[in-house]
């Protein structure tokens, strides 16, 4: 369908704007131009100006502009096809057609929704006469009102195998059994396909009647049955009142996605517009992609049955893959055995609303559901988890999402595992060894100063900003050089403070990717970074040998290099780094207590944690100077 630009400002031109807002939206006129409250964002003084003259929108107020192509997609939700076939047949204007395949089927489906629509209307006339006295007490018990269930159009198919068929022989039999009115098997005649059902239409994003969900009265199997799917209707790209909930959900900011028709019903009762639901299926790809095009984080509430909280996790796993930033799903938990009929005629909208507060976001949801899947007393179940939950996070395709996802997951397994952890108090990793030389030692033994020691200036610069620049340089030059070592020490290297933000983005960078791919070397991993806004980075720290570490040392000419030996004392140097932060930390501790209280317990122990780091760092000089 080819669309010039000519053709679609002779269809803005044939549209008076503000009759067309007029009907959502009440407008007076200000000069030449009008005003109304804006419909995008709640407002209490006028701030959205309509030009008809220059035929667009405008709101002071949130910044929403456009013209009457935009208003249908933006205020109706329709596509922007939908929109301009709908302002062409307002405007008299013959929509172009991309080919004659194309029109006739356009024509075929046109042909199908008469059908649908004639259904509809008998189906509603038979709930309306002496037949539907039943089926109206069944609506009546359900708290559905008159206006509802006009709003919603329901109506009755009667239990005969046939009433539907002669109520509609004015349609050819081939195009009843296309639409999904009557069901055809082999060589027998065609019957109707809802019989002794309460029948409720279902809409496309324009209102139009595509199919229906039949509710069976009384006893029988399926309790509802649905419309096969059409050339007009495709359950899995169908939700289930999208025509109305579209356009309250710009009103709201929200769109809530419940399990039936019958919830979204109960909910609209209630004064709740903003409710779809799907077909009988999971959320399908495309329902998610319909849902983030209304608001970015749709609110799923599924019933607080064992079956409704596995709708929710195939709905969070269907999501993943497709997450970017800022879009996402958020959960609300029903209490057990009520569905949204039941919570709103307990408690009403406003008891609803406060479970919609309460709604967690996906990666909360996640966590909870994993946590709770088993036990966590061993190591081997505590793995489990982990690998369970960074698992999820590898499903998602983006990758700062999927970052973000193995950082909080991260964060979580640290505090859950901490706290199971009984207290033993400090944590002493060594105790000092003799001096080996190197770093002013000279092979002399540390001697405790006995007077008060202030806070050495690089203990203050470890606390406040992370480990010195020079050994992160060193480390991450290492890592990559040698990147399988990263999954030998994810942990150690995850709870690393790190002051300089590239080099903190980098390393998160290549924990995921080492996590990810095993049997990484340097080149692999340069290859994925590469298209990564780290690789500069990447590549100036490869050459970081400035401190003379084994794994920091590039091969010279006729040079072997012991690479077993490099990652063995890599491992040693990581070790040695995370320890380091952990002693500085705990220094800067000592020192203000020793600075507070001046008695000699606090200044013996300021003065042993001196020696520690003496020793620690005696050992870095070993490492460095290659006699590890």
């Amino acid at each position: 369908m080819s669309l010039t630009p000519q053709w679609l400002d002779e269809l803005r031109s044939r549209i008076t704007l503000s009759t067309l807002i007029g009907r959502t939206v009440k407008v007076t006129r200000a000069g030449r131009e009008y005003k109304a409250c804006c419909p995008f964002h709640d407002e209490k003084t006028p701030s959205f100006t309509i030009n008809d003259e220059k035929g667009f929108y405008h709101c002071f107020g949130c910044s929403a502009h456009g013209d009457a192509i935009r208003w249908m997609t933006d205020q109706r939700g329709l596509s922007f096809m939908d929109a301009v076939k709908e302002l062409a047949g307002e405007a008299g204007m013959e929509v172009p057609a991309a080919d004659p395949r194309a029109a006739k089927k356009a024509e075929e489906q046109a042909s199908l929704r008469d059908v649908t629509q004639a259904a509809a209307d008998w189906f509603t006339q038979q709930l309306g006469s002496s037949n539907g006295a039943p089926a109206r007490e069944y609506l009546a018990k359900r708290g559905i009102s008159e206006a509802t269930r006009k709003a919603f159009g329901f109506g009755l198919a009667p239990e005969s195998r046939s009433a539907l068929k002669e109520a509609l022989k004015k349609f050819p039999t081939a195009m009843l059994v296309e639409a999904g009115m009557l069901i055809a098997v082999d060589d027998k005649e065609p019957y109707d396909r809802f019989r002794g059902r309460l029948m409720i239409p279902i809409r496309d994003a324009r209102g139009r009647v595509i199919a229906f969900g039949g509710r069976i009265l009384g006893d029988g199997e399926p309790k509802y049955l649905n419309s096969p799917d059409t050339p007009l209707f495709d359950k899995g790209r169908t939700l289930y009142n999208l025509d109305k909930a579209s356009p309250a959900s710009r009103q709201t900011n929200r769109i809530i996605v419940v399990e039936g028709y019958m919830d979204v019903i109960a909910l609209a009762e209630a004064g709740i517009a903003d409710a779809v639901a799907p077909l009988g299926t999971a959320l399908t790809e495309n329902q998610l992609g319909m849902l983030w095009r209304m608001v970015p984080v749709p609110v799923l509430c599924f019933d607080g049955d064992g079956a409704g909280q596995k709708a929710a996790m195939r709905a969070a796993m269907r999501a993943l893959p497709l997450l970017r930033p800022g879009f996402s799903l958020s959960f609300a938990t029903l209490p057990s055995g009520q569905d949204p009929d039941d919570l709103v005629r307990a408690r009403g909208a406003a008891g609803f609303a406060d479970i919609l507060d309460e709604a967690q976001p996906l990666v909360e949801r996640l966590w909870a559901h994993e946590v709770a899947a088993g036990p966590l007393a061993t190591p081997e179940e505590r793995a489990a988890l982990k690998t369970r939950l960074l698992a999820h996070a590898d499903a998602i395709e983006d990758a700062d999402v999927r970052h973000h996802y193995r950082e909080a997951f991260r964060e979580r397994l640290d505090a859950l595992f901490m706290r199971k952890q009984p207290d033993r108090g400090p944590r002493q990793p060594w105790a000092p060894n003799p001096p080996r030389g190197g770093f002013g030692g000279g092979g002399r033994r540390f001697a405790p100063d006995p007077r008060l020691q202030p806070p050495a200036d690089e203990t203050r610069f470890i606390g406040q900003a992370g480990i010195a620049a020079p050994l992160i340089a060193a480390l991450i030059g290492g890592l990559l050089r040698y990147p399988a070592v990263i999954r030998h020490h994810d942990e150690e290297l995850a709870r690393l403070s790190i002051g300089d933000p590239a080099d903190a983005e980098l390393l998160d960078a290549m924990l995921d990717i080492a996590m990810r791919q095993e049997g990484l070397d340097c080149e692999g991993l340069l290859a994925i970074l590469e298209p990564m806004k780290v690789y500069n980075r990447a590549t100036t720290l490869l050459r970081a040998d400035g401190m003379h570490f084994s794994f920091n040392r590039s091969p010279k000419k006729n040079e072997a290099i012991d690479h077993n030996r490099a990652q063995r004392e890599l491992s040693e140097f990581i070790s040695l780094v995370n320890t380091q932060t952990e002693l500085k930390m705990r220094r800067l501790q000592a020192d203000e207590i020793a600075r507070a209280r001046l008695d000699e317990q606090s200044i013996a122990e300021q003065n042993r944690l001196r020696a520690m780091d003496e020793d620690l760092m005696h050992r870095l000089q070993a490492l460095r100077e290659g006699n590890a």
